[in-house]
């Protein structure tokens, strides 16, 4: 069976991608896979999704397995760190893709619960990810360990407290970890803009997104990534030179420099253009109430 990269630093090695039932983590379960013969673990909650995944990969199908559990639960994360130390499994590299993005809305009108699930889903899984993962990572040669972050964590518009929040987290803390495993292990971060993914399916709701006017989302297009470009462009950056951070799309660029640039004054310009638009997506944002 031949692969169409070679000399790679985790070729032929075992990779576990958390939410690699579809959109950028599905990507890369299959990248890695067609290319670089990785044996992958996928994590994921929905069997069908997954078994969807695993059928696509056709004649490279057996280089997949799966483990269904809830990345935000911190047992699931401990019971899988014990299966694969049972089993004499040997995980070289972990990236981390499972998240979601909240509704856009106004901080007030998020309820508690909503908030901490999604940090549990955003933040505390890659926390939980981390902690188990690692010791596993560190007995072996040349190791290394990713997470996907977000553009949220480089400029925070209104509307996404809740997702920034939890996105800026996990980018103070891959930063941090990568100092202190400086040498043993390789950490990369990627803020990745917006993906032509799944991503958006929380915003929908009695199907406001099917009636958005026709410009709204050319506009989005315009500035979305294609989910497989994105997935090239992480790893690529993650095989070829081991970048420490990656920001991907036009509009993370743009957040990225304009953050740097102008500091908050971003922030408050970019919500003003957004409020201009009257997008359907952020009604409830600029909404009097």
């Amino acid at each position: 069976m031949k692969f169409s990269r070679a000399n790679c630093w985790f070729d032929y090695k075992t990779v576990i991608v958390s939410g690699a039932s579809s959109g950028i983590g599905k990507g890369i379960v299959t990248k890695l896979i067609r290319e670089f013969g990785c044996n992958v673990i996928g994590i994921a909650r929905n069997e069908k999704k997954i078994l969807e995944v695993k059928k696509s990969l056709g004649v490279f199908a057996d280089k997949f397995t799966y483990r269904l559990f809830d990345v935000s639960v911190r047992e699931c994360w401990k019971d899988f760190a014990a299966y694969l130390v049972e089993n004499d499994i040997h995980p070289s590299l972990v990236i981390n893709c499972a998240g979601i993005l909240p509704k856009f809305d106004k901080f007030e009108h998020y309820s508690i619960d909503y908030i901490e699930h999604a940090m549990n889903i955003n933040f505390y899984s890659c926390v939980y990810s981390m902690h188990y993962m690692m010791p596993l990572l560190l007995e072996q040669e040349d190791p290394g360990l990713v997470n996907i972050a977000s553009s949220a964590a480089l400029c925070t518009l209104a509307g996404t407290s809740v997702y920034s929040a939890s996105k800026s987290a996990l980018k103070s803390l891959t930063e941090a970890v990568r100092e202190e495993t400086r040498g043993r292990c390789y950490i990369g971060l990627v803020c990745p803009g917006f993906t032509k993914t799944n991503i958006f399916s929380n915003q929908a709701e009695n199907g406001e997104l099917e009636e958005e006017e026709d410009w709204t989302k050319k506009a989005l297009n315009l500035v979305s990534k294609s989910c497989d470009k994105m997935v090239d462009a992480i790893v690529d950056g993650i095989w070829k030179k081991k970048r420490t951070n990656m920001v991907y799309g036009f509009d993370a660029h743009l957040m990225n420099v304009g953050n740097k640039a102008v500091g908050v004054g971003v922030s408050f310009l970019s919500s003003k253009m957004l409020k201009a638009t009257h997008m359907t997506l952020f009604a409830d944002v600029f909404s009097d109430d």
